[in-house]
């Protein structure tokens, strides 16, 4: 992470608090990831004893109730993936950087979560078509689509477009806040 980046979540922390408390995940683990628009995905298969940044990761699998996921964005798409039957969640930092890196950690979350025919998706609010050179959402989609995820839905909602309620890193040049993506376990069945 950037010292810029550091210092843009060191600003935020307060507010980011904020949510959480007001999602009722202010007492949960904090796992969050230290994002390298790579590959890895962190699975949670035990209780952590306190907050716990993953290094290098850019998707989070847990299913502990006591465990809040969170991911940073700010223009690339924060994915969420639930399995309601089995209680396992995952949250990805889908992004691309160099062209070389789509939406791939969707699928290889919904494939690691091991049970794609219950996994159902939402694609949070990124940086649409216009503002990149091939369709986003579209991949995204696609990828979880081909990896068994039931169904999967896109919000419409584009950062570039929209920066009175939302960051984005390539309308705003890299001067810029991070959006925190939050995902946890009810702790009474819905």
């Amino acid at each position: 992470m950037s010292n810029d980046k550091d210092l843009v979540l060191a600003n935020l922390d307060q507010v980011h608090r904020e949510a959480r408390r007001k999602l009722g995940l202010l007492d949960d683990a904090f796992a969050t990831a230290k994002q390298v628009h790579g590959s890895e995905i962190a699975v949670i298969d035990s209780a952590l004893a306190a907050d716990h940044c993953f290094q290098g990761c850019d998707g989070l699998i847990t299913d502990q109730r006591n465990v809040c996921l969170g991911v940073y964005v700010a223009d690339c798409c924060a994915l969420y993936l639930v399995d309601r039957k089995q209680r396992v969640i995952a949250l990805v930092h889908s992004g691309r950087r160099g062209g070389s890196l789509w939406a791939r950690h969707a699928g290889q979350c919904a494939r690691a979560m091991g049970r794609g025919a219950s996994v159902r998706g939402r694609a949070g609010p990124f940086s649409f078509t216009q503002h990149y050179e091939v369709d986003f959402a579209a991949e995204i989609i696609r990828q979880c689509r081909s990896a068994g995820v039931e169904e999967i839905h896109d919000n419409g909602i584009c950062t570039a477009c929209h920066l009175d309620i939302y960051y984005s890193y390539r309308a705003e040049k890299g001067r810029t806040g991070r959006m925190l993506a939050l995902l946890g376990i009810a702790k009474k069945p819905l």
